[in-house]
């Protein structure tokens, strides 16, 4: 199997999938979900059952198929074949169109994040009371969710800036995004993330108090700086970004001095938290 292709279980079936590192996005094997789901006895019968849905949905006008991505991955046999392949937002939107028991879970549970999101809408106070179960639930500590937190409030300060600026949520904040974190943490988001031994998972979740801190300050500087400045364009908000992560740079090389220490780590805060609790359960032993 090649590193970017690898196997994840789903309803006791294996089910192929794909990560795209350019995109940061996992694509899965719809025809091995359509077996898992259906009860389908082998591959071919999946495949034909895919088949008939496509057709179904293409008449409905769904863009679902469409959405679906061509992707050589390894057959029984060991060899490398074509197949459909779609992304998490994809999928769940097939596994709508199923009607299997199996199914239903994921049915309900669709269904309730949505209403979810629209009592957020209503009331956005619900959103961080809800951030903030899943992240003790996950077990970090509320100093901890408290920082990150706050950091949700300084970046949506930040891109509010960066609308009002005419940069494009997107690409655009990605890339300035890159430029703050290039300035202060002395490596790009795809390199932060790969030394924290990530893919898909958000960055700042897995960011120790410190690196929280920092990366707000780099943030908060940034968006000040804009605010002043107000500037045009790509290039000249680029510029504004890598001013914002200097002030936090020049913070991170001064604590650096002093600890004689890294400030980027490896860890995460949850992962920093568990170790404080061994060496706590060590010392009472």
């Amino acid at each position: 199997m090649k590193q970017s292709q690898s196997l994840v279980l789903f309803h006791q079936n294996t089910v192929r999938r794909h990560w795209d590192g350019d995109k940061e996005l996992w694509y899965f094997s719809v025809v091995d979900v359509v077996q898992a789901l259906t009860d389908q006895p082998n591959f071919q019968t999946a495949r034909k059952y895919w088949n008939k849905l496509k057709e179904r949905l293409k008449k409905e006008g769904s863009e679902s198929v469409t959405n679906c991505h061509q992707l050589k991955m390894r057959a029984a046999d060991g060899k490398f074949y074509f197949t459909d392949a779609a992304d998490t937002e994809t999928l769940l939107r097939l596994i709508q169109s199923i009607p299997s028991p199996k199914a239903e879970p994921f049915k309900l549970w669709l269904a309730k994040v949505g209403y979810e999101r629209i009592e957020e809408t209503e009331d956005p106070e619900l959103a961080m009371e809800r951030a903030m179960k899943t992240y003790l639930k996950k077990g970090y500590s509320r100093e901890w969710i408290n920082q990150r937190l706050k950091s949700i409030e300084v970046r949506k300060d930040l891109t509010d800036e960066w609308q009002d600026r005419g940069m494009k949520e997107g690409i655009e904040y990605a890339i300035l995004t890159d430029e703050i974190t290039r300035a202060w943490a002395g490596r790009s988001v795809k390199g932060y993330k790969k030394i924290k031994g990530l893919k898909k998972q958000n960055l700042r979740d897995n960011m120790t108090n410190l690196e929280l801190v920092l990366n707000m300050l780099a943030e908060a500087s940034t968006a000040a700086i804009s605010k002043k400045r107000l500037p045009r364009g790509l290039p000249a908000n680029k510029q504004v970004a890598r001013q914002g992560g200097i002030v936090a740079g020049k913070a991170r090389a001064e604590i650096e001095k002093r600890t004689g220490e890294s400030v980027i780590t490896g860890a995460s805060g949850r992962a920093l938290l568990k170790d404080k609790a061994k060496k706590a359960l060590y010392k009472k032993v």
